[in-house]
């Protein structure tokens, strides 16, 4: 008789755990990336009246089982349903991410590293994509040409100050295109047809040259010569400069307030020396004894390109070439930082037709295919992550620089991990061991896909079930206990 008021006392508790669990399923419903775990009780301990018995041959007796009373149920398991994924929420944030397949996320906390599902991430004040409980998200970090190095995972430190900006690219190739009319009264004053090519330097500097074409002296149908009148820094519309030259500095008036030492550069066949006069501020740019002015050349009969050529050579020595190296490498002060060096100019797509006695030339930066344009330095404008993990920077110079990759975990027994809170799970001796460099996203199947969060898996309509069968169990047992009290109270009656 009493042994059943200590079958109802386990059953009694192995329910109200098994309601405990339901409870924290239930209130977890809406926790991104949670979890639920599910409870399996066991028959825990028997009492043998008699053993079992075999069949005696002897005396033809038949064997008897065993006769047992059991003592109660225990809990067997409280199992985390990993396996099975909870549904997608749309965030449309570029940092959150969800995981396909088995893979979680490797998180570091104090040292230590977990993982977790829940893909709801920000980036810190250092520029850290981390959790919103503050662990670092761990992955792959990119080498020196851009690549993806799969080594041990560490911190995506993907806002750093040196991934704030994009480096820029020193210009290589330029074209100018358009129409000279030999009839333009421009192309026989001083100052020459205005043309002008932009370019950026090795740091990211914006330059324009301007060039002056002219028509040759003595005249030549369908020769003109080229060069540089000066070159010039981009002003900036913000704080209102203009356009300076680079040979000299000027205050805000524009008043000349300095003069660079003597630069040398090369544009053509011709090299350069530009002098300052420091009283009148007018640039003097005279070719040294070397070189020879430049010649496009034009078919007088139809109109078309011919070549760039060198002024004296005879129709035997001119190369025609099609393009004219610009370089300002060349420079006559050491500690002068401006560099700009072998840019291509091609002028073969000007012509020379009859458009009412005006010319009309443009630049554009590149060759005709856009490679060799050349770039400014870029800011960071945006980040996106692809459904293999990688992050991508995007500058608004036009670049996109990947900045690392997001790894993934997986074990041979996910539910073997243990539940540390904040969605955080820990390795375990049955669960697996993490290598410590973990495995691509998109790896055996799996993928990642951004603005979207994994929910939790908790169903409701099984916990309400699993609610139901619970208390009714839990009131089950209770009745063992007062029934087992009825019948003591009836034995105690006994004597009366």
């Amino acid at each position: 008789m009493m042994r059943s008021l200590y079958s109802g006392v386990s059953g009694l508790k192995v329910h109200q755990t098994k309601m405990d669990v339901i409870g924290n399923n239930i209130a977890n419903v809406n926790t991104v990336g949670f979890k639920g775990s599910s409870v399996t009780f066991s028959d825990v301990f028997y009492q043998t009246t008699q053993s079992a018995s075999g069949a005696n041959e002897e005396t033809g007796a038949a064997g008897q089982n065993a006769i047992q009373i059991g003592l109660g149920a225990g809990l067997s398991a409280i199992t985390t349903n990993v396996s099975t994924a909870g549904g997608s929420q749309r965030t449309d944030n570029p940092f959150d991410c969800m995981i396909g397949g088995d893979g979680f996320f490797i998180v570091n906390s104090g040292g230590s590293d977990y993982f977790t599902k829940n893909g709801s991430f920000k980036v810190d004040a250092a520029g850290t994509l981390c959790t919103s409980g503050g662990a670092n998200v761990m992955g792959w970090q990119v080498d020196k040409d851009g690549k993806i190095v799969k080594a041990q995972v560490s911190a995506l430190k993907i806002m750093s100050q040196e991934n704030l900006y994009a480096k820029p690219k020193a210009t290589t190739n330029a074209y100018v295109s358009g129409n000279i009319d030999k009839k333009d009264t421009q192309l026989d004053s001083t100052g020459g047809y205005p043309a002008q090519v932009s370019f950026y330097d090795n740091v990211g500097n914006s330059y324009t040259a301007k060039l002056a074409v002219k028509r040759t002296n003595p005249v030549v149908d369908g020769q003109y010569t080229v060069t540089v009148t000066d070159i010039v820094t981009k002003g900036d519309a913000n704080s209102g400069t203009n356009d300076q030259s680079i040979f000299a500095t000027y205050d805000a008036t524009g008043k000349l307030t300095g003069a660079s030492t003597i630069t040398k550069f090369k544009f053509g066949e011709l090299e350069y020396s530009a002098v300052v006069n420091t009283t009148t501020g007018v640039i003097d740019l005279s070719t040294t004894t070397s070189g020879a002015p430049n010649i496009l050349e034009f078919n007088a009969s139809n109109g078309t390109y011919s070549g760039i050529h060198k002024t004296g050579e005879g129709d035997a020595d001119k190369k025609k070439a099609k393009t004219m190296l610009f370089d300002l490498s060349n420079t006559a002060d050491p500690t002068n930082p401006f560099s700009a060096t072998g840019i291509s100019i091609d002028f073969s797509s000007i012509t020379q037709y009859s458009t009412g006695d005006k010319s009309n030339l443009e630049s554009t930066k590149g060759d005709f295919a856009g490679t060799g344009a050349g770039l400014p330095v870029g800011n960071m404008t945006g980040v996106s992550i692809d459904t293999s993990g990688k992050i991508y920077g995007t500058y608004d110079n036009g670049t996109n620089k990947l900045l690392g990759q997001i790894a993934v975990a997986t074990f041979a027994n996910p539910a073997g991990l243990e539940a540390v809170g904040d969605t955080l799970f820990a390795q375990t001796k049955n669960s697996g061991e993490f290598d410590g460099i973990g495995q691509d996203p998109s790896s055996n199947g799996g993928s990642l896909t951004t603005g979207v969060l994994e929910m939790s898996n908790v169903d409701l309509s099984t916990e309400f079930t699993n609610m139901i069968t619970t208390q009714r169990g839990f009131q089950a047992n209770s009745r063992i206990i007062t029934t087992s009290d009825t019948l003591l109270e009836e034995l105690v009656n006994l004597k009366r």
